[in-house]
């Protein structure tokens, strides 16, 4: 009979994975979604996300030295886990980017009935699906509107209309300002050379406490520009009232960004210092690390399928996704993560005199120079990866139809599960023997060729449901990479320099790497489409793939001859 055997102690260090990625998973996916949500453009989002590493970049070394040279891991990581819950709660708060209709063309057809057209280029087409959807309802909405009338329409609307504020113009252009009562169930489509055009019937004319019935005795014409007050016409017509070049004049825009870099180096510092705390608790068996960091798998992967579902049911009837519930849950879980932490059973014990010389001097070595620029390549391809991919699905799944992307939220959730459970959890599980079987420099090698293969088949998927199968490729993309990247740092790192290292690796990483893929991934996407970026993207990774083997068979061989020489002599 096989004996369980249960070290207590660690008990809390997997609550703490388990309970971070769970209360981060509600959040931190759906964030460029978000944003796109707000008003910005792939750019803009591309922007933000190229500054946040940076921040982390330089967060992570600076408070991983601090904790280290006086001692306070614990108490910095229980700080940043506050400090990271108060900034994601706030971003909720923040109003979105002003949106307006698109008046341009627009024209008042008067004649036996009225009608007024909105047309634009630039229509959301499920937003128009939704509102033809209403045509069978009673709904009715009320749109103003500012034409400019020649004599025979202001003549018209005083005398068949019976607006009597308007039988005192007598030139020959007059501006009127009209507040029309439009029946939805009237809504006509159609297309034309300016692009979509929403046909709406004046079913009446508003003027105070009045009503009145508009008509033409014979038809008229007038150009109007127009603002319909109903959100389900507006949401169809939506844009942002501002350009890329204008958004740093928005509030808006630094609220978000202030609040994202809060959160932001929040995170490093509570995964770098997390990451120290974990390896010195484990002591001579840094590879059973994979058995802590599993437990942020199943974290993230439970709650991200549970908010993808709570964000689509709690959003139905809505012209935009309600996220308010994934911001009370983050919230709450996090708060039983700062409980769970304070209980860790971890004492710092190792201090180095001099934290800067022995980095500096682990720097100069060869095959931590290319870990390094490893660290790197492998950034730039999860920078696009957690800032663009779910902006490919969402723009495949608005290709297939409105009915599929009415459950994207969904289908994002199920991404992030599979990607936990199928992919992360068994190889983190199995990471120590992948690691010993094969060698941390050929685990990076399959890392980059991983990312690839993920990219490329990602550049040719045209429906988001068959995302999930290749999200598999998250246990060579993650769940080996990071514990590679993790314990080879460990490994490496001289005693009392633990958080400092795994710090500056994880700056790297993130802060070189992530920032220039989420940079050069905004780019490509606002340049080109999802396919072509993740195509390019694809094929680069399997280039480095190539290249990073190469060097390490050149540095092995180099090895081999040096211990050969010192043999002989």
């Amino acid at each position: 009979m096989v004996k369980l055997k249960v070290n207590f102690d660690l008990l809390p260090l997997k609550g703490q994975y388990f309970l971070w990625n769970a209360g981060t998973a509600p959040i931190v996916p759906f964030l460029p979604i978000y944003a796109r949500q707000l008003g910005f453009s792939s750019v803009i989002v591309g922007t933000i996300y190229t500054v946040l590493p940076i921040t982390g970049m330089l967060a992570k070394p600076l408070f991983g030295a601090i904790a280290d040279r006086y001692q306070l891991q614990k108490l910095l990581f229980l700080a940043f886990q506050i400090i990271t819950a108060i900034s994601f709660f706030v971003i909720q708060f923040i109003p979105e980017i002003h949106t307006e209709s698109k008046s341009s063309p627009t024209t008042l057809d008067c004649d036996a009935f009225t009608y007024f057209k909105i047309c634009s280029s630039d229509v959301d087409r499920c937003a128009a699906a939704r509102l033809m959807a209403e045509t069978s309802s009673n709904n009715t909405a009320l749109c103003e509107l500012e034409c400019i009338a020649n004599a025979w329409l202001t003549k018209e609307v005083c005398e068949v209309w019976n607006v009597s504020r308007y039988c005192e113009l007598t030139g020959d252009i007059n501006l009127l300002h009209l507040v029309a009562e439009v029946p939805i169930s009237h809504t006509l489509p159609t297309t034309s050379e300016n692009g979509t055009c929403l046909h709406f019937r004046v079913h009446h004319v508003l003027d105070g406490f009045s009503s009145h019935v508009p008509y033409c005795r014979n038809l008229t014409t007038a150009p109007c520009m127009v603002q319909c007050l109903d959100p389900a016409i507006s949401e169809v017509f939506r844009n942002t009232a501002v350009n890329d070049v204008n958004v740093a004049d928005l509030y808006q825009f630094w609220l978000f960004f202030l609040l994202m870099v809060l959160s932001w180096i929040g995170m490093a510092v509570v995964v770098s210092i997390g990451d120290a705390i974990c390896f010195e608790m484990l002591g001579d068996q840094p590879t059973h690390y994979g058995y802590q960091r599993l437990w942020g798998a199943v974290g993230w992967g439970v709650f991200a399928v549970i908010s993808g579902l709570l964000v689509d049911e709690l959003s139905k009837g809505r012209a935009q996704k309600d996220y308010t519930i994934v911001f009370y849950l983050m919230l709450v879980i996090l708060i039983f993560d700062v409980v769970v932490s304070s209980r860790l059973k971890h004492s710092q014990t190792k201090l180095s005199t001099s934290i800067v010389r022995d980095v500096g001097k682990l720097l100069t070595e060869l095959r931590i120079v290319v870990f390094m620029l490893w660290c790197i390549a492998v950034g730039l391809s999860t920078g696009l990866q957690w800032n663009f991919l779910f902006w490919h699905l969402e723009d495949l799944a608005t290709a297939e139809g409105c009915d599929m992307l009415q459950w994207m939220k969904t289908i994002e959730g199920l991404v992030m599960g599979v990607q936990c459970f199928g992919g992360e959890l068994p190889f983190l599980f199995l990471s120590g023997r992948i690691l010993r079987k094969i060698g941390h420099v050929h685990a990076m090698s399959l890392v980059l060729f991983a990312f690839g293969i993920r990219f490329v088949i990602y550049s040719i998927l045209k429906n988001p449901w068959w995302c999930l199968p290749v999200e598999l490729f998250q246990g060579f993309t993650f769940g080996i990479f990071y514990a590679t990247m993790a314990s080879y740092a460990s490994i490496v790192a001289p005693p009392g320099t633990e958080a400092t290292v795994q710090g500056a690796v994880g700056a790297v990483f993130e802060g070189i790497g992530v920032s220039l893929g989420s940079l050069l991934g905004g780019v490509l996407y606002d340049k080109y489409d999802g396919a072509t970026t993740f195509r390019i993207y694809g094929i680069v990774s399997l280039g480095l793939f190539v290249l990073h083997f190469l060097v390490q068979t050149i540095i092995s061989r180099k090895a081999q001859y040096s211990e050969q020489a010192r043999g002989k002599d």
